[in-house]
């Protein structure tokens, strides 16, 4: 184990623990993760370009950092930058565009259905519309109607029918007739001593 000169110990000192910085890996690049501060050894783990890290703290040259999955290790500071690199914007940019073309999708087929049920209550109206146009021009039709017939009925109220005065006279007659009969026959009798003399 190396020992640590003391500028590098009141550096570690000196730096807060609770702070850390966020940095990504910079454009196009494969960076080493090492145990070693001064990245000296193999690297254990290999960073992407784009990859997120905590800074635990700085040196001139390197940087403690943390991965997100909470692998700690150092690495050469001169290759971390505070702005998303353009190949991670434009990763986040792509999967936003497909999301937001996802939404697109489903908003263009609500609104098909929408304008589908639409379509529909506009048809129902037009078709109640009609409907009530043809109820009103019957309902007119059968008030002329009835006022007609309100007016003929006016006309003959206190008037018999012919058909009825009709039967009436027939029924008159034939009673007048059987009457007659009843008389003539109820005379004879009486005349002849109750018989019938015809």
């Amino acid at each position: 184990m190396k020992k640590l000169s003391l500028s590098g110990l009141l550096v570690i000192m000196l730096t807060p623990m609770a702070y850390a910085e966020t940095a990504y890996v910079t454009d196009i690049l494969r960076l080493g993760l090492h145990a070693a501060q001064d990245t000296s050894d193999r690297p254990f783990q290999t960073l992407v370009s784009g990859s997120e890290l905590d800074i635990l703290q700085r040196l001139p040259n390197f940087a403690e950092v943390v991965t997100k999955d909470g692998t700690q290790g150092w690495v050469k500071s001169a290759y971390l930058v505070s702005d998303k690199p353009a190949a991670l914007i434009v990763a986040e940019s792509a999967s936003e565009l497909e999301r937001m073309r996802a939404e697109l999708a489903a908003a263009r087929t609500a609104q098909a259905v929408a304008e589908s049920e639409l379509q529909h209550l506009l048809n129902d109206a037009d078709s109640t519309v009609g409907r009530t146009v043809a109820l009103e021009s019957s309902v007119a039709q059968l008030t002329v109607e009835n006022d007609e017939l309100e007016s003929r009925l006016e006309t003959y109220r206190g008037a018999v029918p012919a058909k009825w005065a009709a039967a009436a006279f027939g029924v008159a007659l034939l009673g007048g007739f059987f009457l007659g009969l009843w008389v003539l026959d109820a005379y004879v009798r009486h005349r002849h001593a109750g018989f019938r003399v015809y």
